[in-house]
């Protein structure tokens, strides 16, 4: 009994300065982390097996035309340029986390945001295990925190761009972060996806700069999931989560020059799916880089 209450009272932390964009400053961190202690939980995700096919885009005047392809409507393409990708992560059992889940809807509802919600289950042993949560989110929230070097691992936090930590409930700290986090190639190449008849297609245009390099990865997003909370820190409450990501796969590798892929629905569909993002971000998974450039678009 004492260790719990040892653990519970850790939990009940907040963490103070370190914050992109300053302003609000309360959030929960997992037991034994943050600032002053980081645990590395390696999550061992297996590649995941699909049928994709891909084709690298050489001649120059393809790689013109899939820039400009970038901005046409074919099929029923996403929007194009979105400035931000902001990854909300949060959990059922966290108390904190209403206002960023608030927040991050109507981030959810502006065109040139993409928004995605990501679920942890670290807080699960509180009383209540969260019914959308994904060790993978987990694992890539600790990936963050280690590339940015800050050890900040807590709920609620948006990381912005692949790149800057802030309060998940801190809607201006976020914009700041979307126009501070826009240099050096973030968010800079155009991304195509299109939906045409039991496949996507995805386009991603050739690169600004030499040098540039990345991975396309593609999630699964359910654009409006309600939950009624039963137990724990958020017991009676029922809560609409937003864009919540139920599948990450690997596309493929982005050389810096313009290609193409195919992805079968089948690879992504299940019950509730009823979207799909698809971004480039340099680095990997397990060492997350800046947000390159990304698209959404809806499967309904």
């Amino acid at each position: 009994m004492a260790v719990r209450k040892r653990n519970r009272e850790q939990a009940h932390r907040h963490v103070s300065g370190g914050l992109e964009g300053g302003g609000l400053s309360r959030g929960r961190l997992p037991p034994g982390e943050g600032f002053t202690h980081f645990r590395k939980r390696h999550v061992d995700t297996p590649r995941p097996r699909m049928t994709i096919s891909a084709r690298r885009v050489r001649a120059p005047w393809l790689k013109r035309a899939l820039g400009v392809l970038a901005f046409s409507a074919v099929g029923t393409p996403a929007a194009a340029e979105p400035r931000a990708v902001v990854e909300m992560f949060t959990s059922q059992g966290c108390s904190s986390c209403p206002p960023a889940d608030r927040i991050l809807g109507e981030l959810a509802q502006d065109p040139s945001v993409i928004a995605l919600s990501l679920p942890i289950d670290y807080w699960d042993y509180l009383g209540w295990k969260d019914t959308l949560a994904d060790a993978r989110f987990t694992a890539r929230q600790r990936a963050y925190s280690q590339m940015r070097g800050d050890r900040a691992v807590y709920t609620p936090q948006a990381v912005v761009n692949g790149t800057a930590n802030v309060l998940g409930s801190d809607r201006a700290g976020i914009e700041t972060a979307a126009s501070r986090t826009r240099k050096d190639g973030v968010m800079s190449v155009p991304v195509t996806l299109t939906k045409s008849g039991r496949h996507i297609g995805v386009a991603v245009a050739a690169a600004d700069k030499a040098g540039r390099t990345g991975e396309v990865w593609i999630c699964a997003v359910s654009k409006r999931v309600p939950i009624t909370i039963a137990r724990g820190e958020n017991r009676g409450q029922q809560i609409t989560y937003h864009n919540v990501v139920r599948n990450m796969l690997k596309v493929g590798d982005w050389s810096g020059e313009a290609g193409t892929w195919t992805v079968p629905l089948e690879n992504i569909l299940r019950d509730g799916i009823d979207a799909a993002v698809v971004y480039v971000q340099d680095g990997s998974r397990d060492r997350p880089g800046p947000m390159l450039g990304a698209a959404f678009t809806s499967l309904d």
